[in-house]
């Protein structure tokens, strides 16, 4: 979770310099779209992706892993499997 953690910030910092571009257009239906998406961004990528999931995935614990029983059916059960073993490890750079 922590490798993605950049990349994701990233991305929501070039996506909310791109929409307040818009912000500074003059048309009026530019400038709301450019507010409205920076700020959607922006609360995503701090109050959702940072403070509320892991807060969230911390609080459901083992029940964070496992498939609600209307998705049973599919392979496996619902019940968590593993595979983070068999790929190689990867050390930080």
């Amino acid at each position: 979770m922590r490798i993605g953690a950049g990349v994701v910030s990233s991305a929501a910092v070039i996506m909310v310099a791109v929409f307040s571009i818009f912000a500074t257009l003059s048309v009026i239906e530019f400038k709301m779209f450019g507010v409205g998406m920076a700020s959607a961004v922006l609360i995503d990528a701090t109050v959702v992706r940072g403070i509320l999931m892991p807060a969230v995935m911390s609080l459901l614990g083992e029940r964070n892993w496992s498939l609600p029983h209307a998705l049973c059916w599919l392979p496996g059960g619902g019940a968590f499997r593993d595979d983070t073993a068999e790929l190689p490890a990867v050390s930080p750079s």
